[in-house]
């Protein structure tokens, strides 16, 4: 079992320093509509084989969204029904092919080895913390207080709607960062309160810039949806860029990820406002862009393919431009 630990350290007060703009943090402000970048390998590692993932439930997280973000993370190591294509785990397949890229170009079709994504722990803990939390001070403290510096785990937070987490909303809907002694984290939070207008899109109208479509939640819960699609472009970025040393564009403390870099993206015909072509539901008219297990269905975001050097959306085989 690879371990997420076994890289080099970055000082935590640069991180402090870094992540306290949160205009710089992650490339928050990146548009890739308007600003054109190209992903490349900066010789660090990447996360591979088995990514154990502990589960911080923070505040009181809605049901449907235990289930949902539950169900997307079981889907992603799964091959499903060959007759209900397209599978999550063609999409997974992309993010895989980073360990063929890391060795030179990677071949469209060889199969890459498998980066398994296992929920080895959860726990729930009710506002310990308040209700406003920063990745600076309460981050830490609370990942140090539940899973105990297990190096072995990779703390996923996800808070509920009636919490605020710094950073989000503002040009990020989730982040990924690491801390003292190469303790690396994700956290995503609830838009249904904070900012269904940033983060709830394209479930929800989006507060400024161009109005396109709006797309109706697969899973019939605007914030859950749109849960799954921050989580699954934070997880795309800490697998290909863990420590700002993999796969970035840019600079190394302010790096436009994998996912980052075709934001807003979800199917072929994308542009400002327009999510572009996905699926519609027949009988429900829900959207969505790929099937995962017992009949669940989920919008994924474009992420960059290394074997094309483009945006890449698993609905681009479907539909044309």
């Amino acid at each position: 079992m690879a371990s997420f630990f076994s890289i080099r350290l970055i000082s935590l007060n640069l991180l402090l320093l870094i992540c306290f703009i949160p205009s710089i943090c992650y490339g928050a402000t990146f548009d890739p509509f308007t600003d054109k970048t190209k992903i490349t390998y900066h010789d660090g590692p990447i996360l591979t084989g088995i990514v154990n993932l502990h589960i911080i439930w923070y505040g009181k997280p809605e049901e449907i969204q235990r289930e949902v973000i539950m169900d997307f993370l079981e889907t992603l190591n799964t091959e499903g029904d060959k007759k209900v294509q397209p599978h999550i785990s063609r999409w997974w397949n992309v993010v895989e092919s980073y360990q063929l890229a890391m060795k030179g170009k990677p071949t469209i079709g060889v199969e890459s080895p498998k980066i398994k994504v296992k929920v080895e722990k959860e726990d729930t803990i009710d506002y310990a913390y308040g209700k406003v939390l920063t990745t600076q001070y309460d981050i830490p403290r609370l990942i140090k207080d539940v899973n105990h510096g297990d190096p072995n785990l990779l703390p996923l937070i996800i808070t509920a709607k009636d919490v605020s987490m710094h950073g989000l909303c503002a040009g990020k809907c989730a982040d990924h960062g690491i801390f003292e002694n190469n303790k690396g984290f994700i956290v995503i939070g609830d838009p249904e309160i904070e900012c269904p207008g940033a983060c709830g899109w394209p479930f929800h109208e989006v507060d400024a810039g161009p109005k396109g479509p709006i797309f109706k939640p697969p899973n019939k819960n605007m914030a859950a949806d749109a849960m799954v699609v921050a989580l699954a472009s934070a997880l795309v970025n800490t697998i290909t860029n863990p420590q700002n040393t993999g796969f970035y564009g840019g600079i190394e403390f302010d790096p436009i990820e994998s996912a980052t870099a075709c934001k807003g993206i979800f199917g072929p015909g994308a542009a400002p406002g327009n999510p572009g072509k996905v699926f519609t539901d027949r009988k429900t008219g829900e959207n969505f862009s790929a099937h995962g297990n017992n009949g669940r269905k989920f919008l994924l975001p474009a992420i960059w393919n290394p074997a094309t050097s483009t945006c890449w959306t698993i609905t681009s085989r479907y539909f044309s431009t």
